[in-house]
């Protein structure tokens, strides 16, 4: 899921629809609405954050620090204008990257990317027989693709993300759906789910997502 911030609703707007239209999840606030929100927000909602966008709005300066002081995920700054004095006060301020406006959201998304790989290693993590990219690829079982519904293969991104760990429903739910999604609901993270468990147990001949009621799923790093 990506966080957009803005003053003017229309860039809000525009961004938000690109994304869906690439078929990635994103929430958009108004300045004021964002700070309250990182503040208040919890561990699981800001766990679901791929990258901050930041736009256009007077504490510009402020709110990398307000963020870095709760997530780790990159903060990208859209900026406006060509200004080297901007941009230099920009990343002192702790963004990861400056992007001039009008950016396209495909060129966005590489740059969360490449973050994340100068951060991470590879944009890819290998299980056993199962090779998981980031980049949108399809994941490979055994050197083959396997195919999956976007929805299906964003949840496996995100349960490998988090292999060993133990996430809740509503947490990818988020990071699939982004937050004050009210249009679906969150227990089809449960079918999702279940689809993508029968298609690993066919190809591996074993399931790798331990699932517990009431606690959520944990991808298994070792069979």
């Amino acid at each position: 899921m990506l966080v957009i911030v803005d003053e003017r609703e229309m860039v809000r707007e525009a961004y938000h629809a690109g994304f869906a239209e690439a078929g990635v999840s994103a929430t958009k606030f108004a300045p004021q609405e964002f700070c309250e929100w990182v503040e208040a927000a919890t561990a699981p909602d800001l766990q679901a954050v791929e990258a901050f966008l930041l736009g256009s709005f007077d504490d510009l300066s402020v709110s990398p620090k307000r963020i870095r002081g709760r997530s780790r995920a990159p903060v990208i700054a859209l900026s406006d204008h060509k200004c080297l004095d901007q941009t230099l006060e920009l990343f002192a301020a702790g963004v990861d990257d400056v992007v001039r406006k009008p950016v396209h959201v495909r060129e966005i998304l590489a740059r969360v990317g490449a973050i994340r790989r100068r951060a991470h290693g590879d944009d890819c993590t290998v299980i056993g027989d199962l090779r998981v990219y980031f980049n949108g690829r399809d994941p490979e079982l055994h050197g083959e693709p396997l195919v999956l519904p976007r929805r299906e293969r964003r949840i496996l991104e995100f349960l490998v993300l988090n292999a060993g760990k133990r996430v809740t429903k509503s947490q990818i739910f988020n990071a699939i759906y982004g937050l004050f999604d009210e249009d679906v609901d969150e227990c089809v993270v449960e079918s999702h789910v279940s689809k993508l468990r029968k298609k690993l147990r066919q190809r591996l001949g074993y399931d790798p997502i331990d699932a517990k009621r009431y606690l959520g799923y944990s991808f298994k790093k070792t069979r």
